[in-house]
């Protein structure tokens, strides 16, 4: 294989190998190898302190109360299934890496949780299929600061010419590391795209999440433009989600519909979805985990406020989109959900609420068929509706109390990634908006 590898590298003129990873404050980080030297890194890859689990998204140094300081070394080990070259940067390739101590995976490697809860999942039967779902923002540098590249609004044909260039490289080069482009159109906010990529297994839809995040900020890079997936980047426009869609099935077949009732949820699934629910106070430290995530949900926004499910209700946390033929429904949609997440955690942790509703067989409530905000207090109360956390520091109380979240995650990363969640929450929850969006624009 390493032959094979380097040999590949030398005819297609790869110079530097990029390693990724993704941080517990969900920076996407490298070290870079040179192909005369990456035969020495082939196996075992680079080292990284193990301190880089514990740093938040202000600064490089590890959040108090991490358990991890300046002793400790892990390897960052390339996953070469993932090998891509980079159709924006010639020369350069990517792949993901996998944290490695001591020869075995890390307890605090993001991508290794996903991987353990993809596991628990296959315990059940069940095969995990996903995909992310991303809004972002292409802006301008002027001398007042940021401004949209276009005052235009939802599915404007206009907003797609003015940019049709930019857009246009962003798809080519999607396809190019093979990623299947769904489809695009600008979104609500003035310059704000939304450009979706087809489902795929778990863990690759993570992978793919990266790659995406990184192709998107790239492109827009050498368009002179900056492409920010901050959750809320102006007051009073639309923010940006980045929704999961996800799906459940068993030796090739869906499991999500109930093919006894035509238009209806399976029992797993509704269990599933039940998990989700129960847990999704506690699941947002993950899922919607910058202080800046807060602004975005918010009632009659379509950001899933309220924790509730419904049918085709873009209000509801959960939205189960109807299918326009049989069989119906075939995936769920998870709302709160930001792309200023970690995709594995999130992810991961959603699957992990899931299982855990199908183990404990919780029950789903009825679907909600109006707008959740649209309620009175105590209509909502009848129906078991309520208001999902208002701040980062409530979610994070809800993540300390949730001993499923925490048992799933494991002592060591639900430690650092606590410490890192609290050490934003204090170090953020007094900036006001423009002062967050300038700290926060080019980390997500």
């Amino acid at each position: 294989m390493s032959n094979k590898l380097l040999a590949k590298l030398n005819q297609i003129g790869i110079r530097f190998v990029r390693i990724l990873w993704c941080d517990n404050a969900n920076v996407i980080r490298t070290k870079a190898l040179h192909r005369v030297t990456l035969a020495d890194y082939l196996k075992h890859g680079v080292g990284i302190s193990a301190a880089q689990q514990a740093i938040p998204v202000m600064y490089d140094a590890p959040a108090p109360g991490s358990g991890l300081g300046p002793v400790g070394e892990v390897r960052l080990v390339p996953d070469w299934d993932t090998f891509t070259p980079l159709p924006y940067a010639p020369g350069h390739a990517s792949v993901l890496g996998n944290m490695v101590k001591d020869g075995q995976p890390w307890g605090l490697c993001p991508r290794n949780f996903l991987k353990r809860m993809i596991g628990e999942a296959d315990r059940e039967g069940l095969q995990v299929v996903a995909a992310f779902e991303n809004e972002f923002y292409l802006l301008r540098r002027t001398a007042d600061g940021i401004a949209p590249t276009d005052e235009t609004l939802f599915a404007s044909t206009l907003s797609m010419e003015i940019h049709r260039q930019v857009i246009d490289a962003i798809a080519e080069a999607l396809v190019e590391q093979g990623m299947l482009v769904e489809q695009y159109y600008p979104e609500s906010g003035p310059g704000q795209q939304e450009i979706s990529i087809l489902y795929t297994q778990a863990l690759p839809a993570a992978d793919q999440q990266i790659a995406f995040r990184e192709t998107v900020r790239a492109i827009a890079l050498q368009h002179n433009l900056i492409a920010s997936f901050v959750p809320k980047i102006f007051a009073d426009k639309a923010g940006n989600g980045c929704h999961i869609h996800l799906s459940l099935w068993q030796d090739g077949q869906n499991l999500l519909p109930n093919l006894e009732q035509d238009g209806g949820l399976s029992e797993v699934a509704r269990r599933f979805i039940a998990g989700i629910l129960h847990h999704l106070p506690a699941l947002m430290a993950l899922t919607t985990p910058s202080t800046n995530s807060y602004r975005r949900i918010v009632p009659h926004c379509w950001s899933g406020a309220f924790r509730c499910w419904g049918m085709d209700n873009r209000e509801a946390a959960v939205r189960v989109p109807s299918n326009p033929e049989l069989p119906s429904p075939t995936h769920l949609e998870l709302k709160t959900v930001d792309p200023s997440s970690n995709p594995y955690l999130a992810l991961g942790a959603v699957i992990a609420a899931g299982v855990d509703g199908i183990r404990h067989c919780l029950e789903l409530q009825e679907p909600v068929t109006v707008d959740p905000g649209t309620l009175t207090e105590s209509e909502r109360s009848t129906r078991g509706i309520d208001r999902l956390p208002t701040n980062l520091g409530e979610a994070i109380e809800q993540l300390r109390s949730n001993q499923v979240l925490l048992d799933a995650l494991g002592t060591e990363l639900a430690q650092a990634y606590l410490a890192v969640r609290q050490a934003e929450w204090e170090g953020m929850k007094d900036l006001d908006l423009d002062a967050e969006v300038k700290l926060l624009l080019e980390r997500y």
